[in-house]
C-alpha cells in the first residue's frame, strides 16, 4: 500500500465524518479498506512465521505449530 492510497483512505474517512460520502466514494472506500486489511493480515502472518514458542519441555517450535497443538487439546 503506497502513501497515496493511505492518504485517500484518510481523505474519505474525514469527508465521511464531515459531510458524508457519495455512493461511488463509499464503493471506493470499501475497496481501499479491503486492500489495506489484506496487506495488514499478510504482514501479521509473515511476522508470526518468525515467532517461536518455547515449550515446557524446553523445545522451541514455530508459533503456528504451537498454536495448532493448543487448538487440538480442546478436542
Amino acid at each position: 500500500m503506497n502513501k497515496e492510497m493511505i492518504s485517500r483512505i484518510n481523505e474519505l474517512a474525514k469527508k465521511k465524518k464531515l459531510v458524508g460520502l457519495t455512493e461511488e466514494e463509499q464503493k471506493e472506500q470499501k475497496e481501499l479498506y479491503k486492500v489495506y486489511l489484506g496487506e495488514i493480515r499478510q504482514q501479521f502472518s509473515a511476522t508470526l512465521d518468525n515467532v517461536s514458542v518455547k515449550e515446557n519441555d524446553g523445545s522451541v517450535v514455530p508459533f503456528k505449530e504451537a498454536y495448532k497443538k493448543d487448538e487440538n487439546k480442546g478436542d
